[in-house]
């Protein structure tokens, strides 16, 4: 085993800088504008995956090399999406994340599966970056019905763990740059503040599976990059055909 997948096996996370382009960053950034012109009732933190999956962008993007390379490290070469979400925090108003695991909500079976957080923005304590509690992927999975509810709608996920059961002095703040991706594990316990202040934080999650992990949901729409579908375990979503009187426009989009 190597020493970038040793550390990630010991701690549950791992960050790698520059993994993308700034410009490319950017170009996400505007992709999040764009959907929250075209959807104004949604809050700028539930643009989740069915709203994506038909967004060339995304295929670009998830689909990108140097993400596909760093996701493969830790599930193996073939791999598939299987969901992508924007978690927008606006200016001020920008909700938090109480703290989960994020296996505890995903249909998967064998729970193999690796998270990309990847920055559009700067990513600060300030502004509600990630912050997660290393090694706390060693412990079990709590199921969802083990959760607390939340239900003040002051929060993304409407539930998380019990705070009583954190150690937050362990807690470490994950900042990143524009263009940076942190990987996590789906056990690992993490969360956010609220976004206090005056800039946006955006960033874009991408879950990554090997093609033997199957979906329990049969009409949930996966993305196949890398290798070969596996019979009876997913089907796969055909990739849009890019229309610019419906699509985002961005660069290479003409390969659509």
């Amino acid at each position: 085993m190597n020493a970038l997948k040793q550390q990630y096996e010991n701690d549950g996370y791992l960050i790698f800088r520059d993994a993308i382009s700034e410009t490319l960053a950017q170009e996400t950034c505007d992709h999040v504008f764009w959907l929250l012109d075209h959807h104004p009732d949604t809050r700028p933190e539930q643009l989740h995956h069915n709203m994506l999956v038909i967004e060339p962008l995304i295929w670009r993007l998830a689909g990108d090399e140097r993400l596909l390379d760093i996701a493969a490290q830790f599930i193996g070469d073939e791999v598939a999406l299987f969901a992508a979400h924007y978690i927008a925090k606006a200016p001020k108003t920008g909700q938090k994340v109480l703290w989960h695991q994020d296996g505890s909500y995903w249909p998967l079976e064998p729970m193999e599966v690796v998270t990309l957080w990847l920055a559009a923005t700067p990513s600060t304590p300030e502004n509600g970056c990630m912050r997660i509690i290393p090694g706390t992927h060693h412990e079990k999975l709590i199921s969802w019905e083990e959760l607390r509810k939340h239900d003040d709608g002051d929060n993304v996920l409407g539930s998380g763990l019990d705070p009583k059961s954190i150690d937050e002095s362990q807690a470490l703040d994950l900042v990143l740059q524009p263009g940076d991706v942190s990987v996590h594990n789906p056990n690992i316990i993490h969360g956010s503040e609220p976004n206090h202040s005056d800039h946006w934080r955006i960033g874009l999650t991408l879950r990554y599976i090997p093609v033997t992990t199957k979906i329990l949901n049969p009409d949930h729409h996966a993305i196949l990059f890398r290798g070969k579908a596996v019979s009876g375990v997913n089907t796969y979503t055909p990739r849009p055909q890019y229309d610019p009187k419906i699509h985002f426009p961005f660069a290479g989009s003409h390969h659509f």
